[in-house]
């Protein structure tokens, strides 16, 4: 399967490493560049590709917003995977609401990169999962709990391990079942969920597991007053 990728950065040199990087990797072809996020939102909703590289801060639409009007486009997902330097919380934070799948760093090396890229289009892993992790975390603090309705047992324990940003490999492996079965059960998951990728289905988790905490902070220890 090849993934076809947009990338959308105002700067040129940017751009053109990527697309240098990304020419010369089977398995990726990049379909379209654009310099700024309206622009790239037109170019998504032309080409349709998998996944657009998508910077954070750029003229005329911002990452954000352009993010907003990639991942609401009718038919197939598009992924979006941010590009960042990490140290834009608050900007990552609206991402998140946004419909970003994942986040990059920059001066990610290319080989770490491009396996961000399969991830994303592939749904199975987290990109930068601790860095990640602990951004969702921070989110889910800030959003009110919510409940589980209709996840059963086994899948609050599969929601855990990927809550914690484990991988489908990493959980079959935990789990000592096939990867494709873990598979089928995180997107059976996902659905119950209504998360439309893996990251908001960590979002989710952390979101429970919130109001789980909130749930036995309200409940007195037996013989309270």
């Amino acid at each position: 399967m090849t993934v076809r990728v947009l990338i959308v950065d105002d700067a040129e040199f940017v751009r053109d490493g990527l697309h240098m990087a990304l020419d010369a990797a089977p398995g990726v072809e990049v379909v379209g560049e654009a310099a700024d996020g309206a622009a790239g939102v037109a170019e998504a909703t032309r080409l349709r590709p998998d996944v657009v590289l998508m910077d954070v801060r750029m003229p005329v639409l911002d990452g954000i917003e352009a993010t907003r009007r990639i991942v609401a486009l009718d038919g197939p997902p598009v992924r979006v995977l941010m590009l960042t330097t990490f140290d834009l919380d608050d900007y990552l934070v609206e991402a998140l609401h946004a419909g970003v799948s994942g986040f990059a760093l920059k001066d990610t090396p290319p080989d770490d990169l491009l396996a961000g890229i399969a991830a994303v289009a592939r749904d199975d892993a987290l990109v930068e999962p601790e860095t990640t992790v602990r951004l969702i975390e921070r989110t889910a603090r800030n959003q009110p709990p919510v409940p589980l309705d209709g996840v059963t047992e086994p899948e609050r324990a599969l929601l855990e391990l990927v809550g914690a940003g484990h991988s489908n490999a990493d959980i079959a492996g935990r789990l000592g079942v096939p990867e494709a079965q873990v598979a089928r059960d995180v997107a059976r998951l996902r659905e119950t969920l209504g998360a439309r990728d893996r990251i908001h289905a960590v979002l989710a988790a952390h979101r429970a597991r919130s109001r789980s905490s909130t749930d036995t902070a309200a409940t007195p220890p037996p013989g309270g007053c």
